[in-house]
Protein backbone atom coordinates (compact mmCIF):
# COMPACT_ATOMS: atom_id res chain seq x y z
CA UNK A 1 0.00 0.00 0.00
CA UNK A 2 1.27 3.54 -0.79
CA UNK A 3 2.56 6.28 1.66
CA UNK A 4 1.93 8.64 0.00
CA UNK A 5 -0.02 11.43 2.33
CA UNK A 6 -1.46 14.52 -0.02
CA UNK A 7 0.55 18.00 1.06
CA UNK A 8 -1.65 20.76 2.84
CA UNK A 9 -1.30 22.97 -0.26
CA UNK A 10 -0.57 20.96 -3.81
CA UNK A 11 2.19 22.16 -6.16
CA UNK A 12 2.76 21.12 -9.71
CA UNK A 13 5.81 19.15 -10.56
CA UNK A 14 5.76 19.01 -14.53
CA UNK A 15 8.10 15.55 -14.16
CA UNK A 16 5.17 13.97 -12.13
CA UNK A 17 2.87 12.73 -14.66
CA UNK A 18 3.47 9.55 -16.51
CA UNK A 19 3.96 9.35 -20.24
CA UNK A 20 1.93 11.87 -20.96
CA UNK A 21 2.92 14.52 -18.74
CA UNK A 22 4.05 17.42 -20.80
CA UNK A 23 0.50 17.59 -22.63
CA UNK A 24 -0.93 19.40 -19.35
CA UNK A 25 -0.13 21.91 -16.87
CA UNK A 26 -2.42 23.59 -13.96
CA UNK A 27 -2.66 26.91 -15.76
CA UNK A 28 -4.70 28.04 -19.09
CA UNK A 29 -3.50 30.43 -22.30
CA UNK A 30 -1.16 30.30 -24.79
CA UNK A 31 2.44 29.76 -24.24
CA UNK A 32 3.72 30.89 -27.36
CA UNK A 33 2.65 32.60 -30.89
CA UNK A 34 1.77 30.57 -33.15
CA UNK A 35 -1.08 31.06 -35.68
CA UNK A 36 -3.21 28.68 -37.36
CA UNK A 37 -2.40 27.57 -40.97
CA UNK A 38 -5.82 27.97 -43.43
CA UNK A 39 -6.74 26.40 -46.46
CA UNK A 40 -9.38 27.26 -48.87
CA UNK A 41 -12.59 25.26 -47.32
CA UNK A 42 -14.80 26.61 -45.62
CA UNK A 43 -13.99 24.29 -42.64
CA UNK A 44 -10.77 24.21 -41.06
CA UNK A 45 -10.34 21.36 -38.51
CA UNK A 46 -7.32 21.34 -36.37
CA UNK A 47 -6.70 17.77 -34.48
CA UNK A 48 -5.32 14.64 -33.41
CA UNK A 49 -6.58 11.25 -34.81
CA UNK A 50 -7.37 10.55 -31.06
CA UNK A 51 -10.90 8.82 -30.47
CA UNK A 52 -12.25 12.61 -30.22
CA UNK A 53 -10.81 13.57 -33.09
CA UNK A 54 -11.84 10.68 -34.73
CA UNK A 55 -15.42 11.74 -34.73
CA UNK A 56 -15.41 14.89 -36.05
CA UNK A 57 -13.27 13.32 -39.54
CA UNK A 58 -15.52 10.69 -39.24
CA UNK A 59 -18.39 13.53 -39.50
CA UNK A 60 -17.14 15.63 -42.79
CA UNK A 61 -16.27 12.00 -44.35
CA UNK A 62 -19.99 10.98 -43.98
CA UNK A 63 -21.22 14.41 -44.62
CA UNK A 64 -19.35 13.76 -47.90
CA UNK A 65 -20.37 10.80 -48.53
CA UNK A 66 -23.32 11.56 -48.33
CA UNK A 67 -23.51 14.21 -51.13
CA UNK A 68 -23.34 17.23 -48.59
CA UNK A 69 -20.86 20.35 -49.72
CA UNK A 70 -19.05 19.60 -46.38
CA UNK A 71 -15.51 19.20 -47.89
CA UNK A 72 -12.80 20.62 -45.15
CA UNK A 73 -9.19 21.12 -44.52
CA UNK A 74 -7.52 18.57 -41.60
CA UNK A 75 -4.46 20.18 -40.20
CA UNK A 76 -2.55 18.01 -37.56
CA UNK A 77 -1.94 18.87 -34.03
CA UNK A 78 0.85 17.39 -32.16
CA UNK A 79 -0.06 17.41 -28.60
CA UNK A 80 3.40 16.14 -27.49
CA UNK A 81 5.18 19.05 -28.93
CA UNK A 82 2.05 21.30 -27.24
CA UNK A 83 1.06 22.45 -30.66
CA UNK A 84 -2.25 22.86 -28.81
CA UNK A 85 -1.11 25.58 -26.62
CA UNK A 86 0.02 27.85 -29.13
CA UNK A 87 -1.73 31.48 -29.16
CA UNK A 88 -3.91 30.50 -32.69
CA UNK A 89 -5.39 27.51 -31.12
CA UNK A 90 -6.26 28.96 -28.13
CA UNK A 91 -8.19 30.98 -30.17
CA UNK A 92 -10.56 28.78 -31.13
CA UNK A 93 -10.35 26.46 -28.33
CA UNK A 94 -9.64 28.30 -24.89
CA UNK A 95 -9.56 24.42 -23.20
CA UNK A 96 -6.12 23.43 -25.40
CA UNK A 97 -7.45 20.03 -26.30
CA UNK A 98 -8.46 18.76 -29.91
CA UNK A 99 -10.94 18.93 -31.79
CA UNK A 100 -10.88 22.52 -32.33
CA UNK A 101 -12.92 23.65 -36.16
CA UNK A 102 -13.40 27.27 -37.75
CA UNK A 103 -16.21 28.22 -39.83
CA UNK A 104 -14.49 30.14 -42.03
CA UNK A 105 -17.63 31.63 -43.82
CA UNK A 106 -19.32 32.90 -40.23
CA UNK A 107 -16.30 33.20 -38.09
CA UNK A 108 -17.39 31.17 -35.55
CA UNK A 109 -14.97 28.39 -33.82
CA UNK A 110 -16.39 25.30 -32.52
CA UNK A 111 -14.96 23.10 -29.39
CA UNK A 112 -15.79 19.91 -27.85
CA UNK A 113 -16.38 16.98 -30.47
CA UNK A 114 -19.63 16.37 -28.85
CA UNK A 115 -20.69 20.71 -30.12
CA UNK A 116 -19.01 20.36 -33.48
CA UNK A 117 -21.14 17.02 -33.86
CA UNK A 118 -24.35 18.82 -32.80
CA UNK A 119 -23.27 21.96 -35.04
CA UNK A 120 -22.46 20.13 -38.79
CA UNK A 121 -25.50 17.63 -38.06
CA UNK A 122 -27.89 20.98 -37.70
CA UNK A 123 -26.11 22.84 -40.68
CA UNK A 124 -26.39 20.10 -42.95
CA UNK A 125 -29.79 18.45 -41.22
CA UNK A 126 -28.07 15.28 -41.33
CA UNK A 127 -27.34 12.46 -39.22
CA UNK A 128 -29.80 13.54 -36.62
CA UNK A 129 -33.43 12.55 -36.86
CA UNK A 130 -36.27 14.89 -37.00
CA UNK A 131 -39.12 12.94 -35.43
CA UNK A 132 -38.98 14.14 -31.31
CA UNK A 133 -38.14 11.10 -29.65
CA UNK A 134 -35.39 10.23 -31.88
CA UNK A 135 -34.35 13.06 -31.76
CA UNK A 136 -33.93 13.25 -27.66
CA UNK A 137 -32.80 9.69 -27.99
CA UNK A 138 -29.72 10.53 -30.24
CA UNK A 139 -28.79 13.78 -27.91
CA UNK A 140 -29.35 11.50 -24.82
CA UNK A 141 -26.05 9.23 -26.34
CA UNK A 142 -24.53 12.19 -27.88
CA UNK A 143 -24.51 13.48 -24.26
CA UNK A 144 -23.73 10.03 -22.06
CA UNK A 145 -20.65 9.84 -23.97
CA UNK A 146 -19.20 13.17 -23.23
CA UNK A 147 -20.65 12.34 -19.89
CA UNK A 148 -18.91 8.50 -19.57
CA UNK A 149 -15.99 9.00 -21.97
CA UNK A 150 -13.56 10.73 -19.42
CA UNK A 151 -13.83 7.60 -17.00
CA UNK A 152 -12.81 5.38 -20.34
CA UNK A 153 -10.07 7.75 -21.21
CA UNK A 154 -8.48 10.04 -18.01
CA UNK A 155 -9.58 6.94 -15.54
CA UNK A 156 -9.45 3.54 -17.48
CA UNK A 157 -7.15 4.19 -20.08
CA UNK A 158 -5.09 6.55 -18.20
CA UNK A 159 -4.01 4.00 -14.89
CA UNK A 160 -3.95 0.88 -17.35
CA UNK A 161 -1.94 2.52 -20.19
CA UNK A 162 -0.08 5.51 -18.86
CA UNK A 163 0.98 5.96 -15.69
CA UNK A 164 4.25 6.05 -14.44
CA UNK A 165 3.20 2.50 -12.47
CA UNK A 166 1.03 0.21 -12.11
CA UNK A 167 -1.67 1.07 -9.28
CA UNK A 168 -4.07 -1.99 -8.21
CA UNK A 169 -6.49 0.53 -6.61
CA UNK A 170 -7.23 2.74 -9.67
CA UNK A 171 -7.11 0.61 -11.91
CA UNK A 172 -9.70 -2.04 -10.63
CA UNK A 173 -11.85 1.52 -9.89
CA UNK A 174 -11.91 2.24 -13.70
CA UNK A 175 -11.94 -1.17 -15.19
CA UNK A 176 -15.46 -1.60 -13.01
CA UNK A 177 -16.88 1.37 -14.93
CA UNK A 178 -15.49 0.69 -18.29
CA UNK A 179 -17.14 -2.78 -18.33
CA UNK A 180 -20.23 -1.28 -16.89
CA UNK A 181 -20.24 1.33 -19.50
CA UNK A 182 -19.40 -1.47 -21.98
CA UNK A 183 -22.67 -3.35 -20.35
CA UNK A 184 -24.72 -0.41 -20.75
CA UNK A 185 -24.12 -0.26 -24.52
CA UNK A 186 -24.54 -3.94 -24.82
CA UNK A 187 -27.83 -4.22 -23.12
CA UNK A 188 -28.85 -1.31 -25.13
CA UNK A 189 -27.59 -2.95 -28.65
CA UNK A 190 -29.23 -5.92 -27.92
CA UNK A 191 -32.58 -4.21 -28.84
CA UNK A 192 -31.97 -2.36 -31.18
CA UNK A 193 -29.31 -2.27 -34.58
CA UNK A 194 -27.69 1.69 -33.55
CA UNK A 195 -27.47 3.34 -30.48
CA UNK A 196 -30.02 5.48 -30.72
CA UNK A 197 -32.40 3.16 -32.61
CA UNK A 198 -32.34 2.20 -36.33
CA UNK A 199 -30.66 4.94 -37.66
CA UNK A 200 -26.91 5.82 -37.75
CA UNK A 201 -26.47 9.29 -36.13
CA UNK A 202 -23.76 11.05 -34.33
CA UNK A 203 -24.14 9.28 -31.62
CA UNK A 204 -22.91 6.72 -33.04
CA UNK A 205 -19.83 8.42 -34.21
CA UNK A 206 -19.49 10.14 -30.74
CA UNK A 207 -19.45 6.44 -29.44
CA UNK A 208 -17.86 4.23 -31.51
CA UNK A 209 -14.23 5.65 -31.79
CA UNK A 210 -13.95 5.42 -27.90
CA UNK A 211 -16.18 2.33 -27.22
CA UNK A 212 -15.31 0.83 -29.99
CA UNK A 213 -12.57 0.89 -30.37
CA UNK A 214 -11.82 -0.39 -26.24
CA UNK A 215 -14.02 -3.47 -27.70
CA UNK A 216 -11.89 -4.70 -31.09
CA UNK A 217 -8.39 -3.41 -28.90
CA UNK A 218 -7.55 -0.61 -31.17
CA UNK A 219 -8.05 1.35 -28.24
CA UNK A 220 -5.28 0.35 -24.77
CA UNK A 221 -5.00 -2.81 -26.41
CA UNK A 222 -7.05 -4.02 -23.57
CA UNK A 223 -9.43 -6.09 -25.33
CA UNK A 224 -8.73 -9.53 -23.61
CA UNK A 225 -8.45 -7.70 -20.00
CA UNK A 226 -11.48 -6.34 -20.44
CA UNK A 227 -13.21 -9.75 -21.63
CA UNK A 228 -14.84 -7.53 -24.56
CA UNK A 229 -15.92 -10.54 -26.85
CA UNK A 230 -18.38 -10.96 -24.42
CA UNK A 231 -20.10 -7.96 -25.04
CA UNK A 232 -21.01 -9.79 -28.31
CA UNK A 233 -23.99 -6.65 -29.37
CA UNK A 234 -21.27 -4.09 -29.14
CA UNK A 235 -18.89 -6.17 -31.08
CA UNK A 236 -22.01 -6.58 -33.52
CA UNK A 237 -22.29 -3.11 -33.54
CA UNK A 238 -18.48 -1.80 -33.55
CA UNK A 239 -17.74 -4.02 -36.76
CA UNK A 240 -20.76 -2.37 -39.07
CA UNK A 241 -19.95 1.51 -37.92
CA UNK A 242 -16.16 0.95 -38.24
CA UNK A 243 -16.81 -0.97 -41.74
CA UNK A 244 -18.35 2.15 -43.27
CA UNK A 245 -16.06 3.43 -45.82
CA UNK A 246 -16.39 7.09 -44.65
CA UNK A 247 -15.76 5.76 -40.93
CA UNK A 248 -12.25 3.86 -42.91
CA UNK A 249 -11.77 7.14 -44.46
CA UNK A 250 -11.80 9.37 -40.84
CA UNK A 251 -10.20 7.66 -38.88
CA UNK A 252 -7.28 8.34 -41.16
CA UNK A 253 -7.46 12.16 -40.95
CA UNK A 254 -4.68 13.35 -38.14
CA UNK A 255 -3.27 10.05 -37.87
CA UNK A 256 0.31 9.94 -36.99
CA UNK A 257 1.10 7.22 -35.39
CA UNK A 258 0.53 3.33 -36.63
CA UNK A 259 0.55 2.00 -40.44
CA UNK A 260 1.73 4.60 -42.69
CA UNK A 261 -0.50 3.68 -44.82
CA UNK A 262 -3.33 4.28 -42.59
CA UNK A 263 -1.79 7.94 -41.63
CA UNK A 264 -3.11 11.16 -43.76
CA UNK A 265 -1.61 14.13 -41.71
CA UNK A 266 -2.99 16.83 -43.55
CA UNK A 267 -6.16 16.25 -45.23
CA UNK A 268 -7.59 19.07 -48.14
CA UNK A 269 -9.25 16.59 -50.78
CA UNK A 270 -10.66 13.93 -51.04
CA UNK A 271 -7.64 12.68 -53.12
CA UNK A 272 -5.23 12.65 -50.51
CA UNK A 273 -6.24 9.46 -49.34
CA UNK A 274 -4.92 7.66 -52.59
CA UNK A 275 -1.99 10.06 -52.88
CA UNK A 276 -0.81 11.53 -49.73
CA UNK A 277 -0.55 8.72 -46.95
CA UNK A 278 2.63 8.30 -45.22
CA UNK A 279 3.29 5.67 -47.01
CA UNK A 280 3.50 7.48 -50.30
CA UNK A 281 4.90 10.54 -49.31
CA UNK A 282 6.94 9.21 -46.25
Amino acid sequence: MSSYTPPKVWEWDAENGGKFASTNRPVAGPTHDAPLPQGKHRWQLHSLATPNGVKVTVMFEELLEAGHDAEYDAWPIDIGKGDQFGSGFVAVNPNSKIPALLDTKTGLRLFESGSILLQLATEYDAFLPHEPRARAETLNWLFWQMGSAPYLGGGFGHFYSYAPEPMEYPINRFTMEAKRQLDVLDRTLAEREFIAGDQYTIADMAIAPWYGGVATGAVYDAKEFLQADGYTHVQRWAAQVMDRPAYKRGRMVNRTFGDPAEQLHERHAAADFDTRTQDKIG
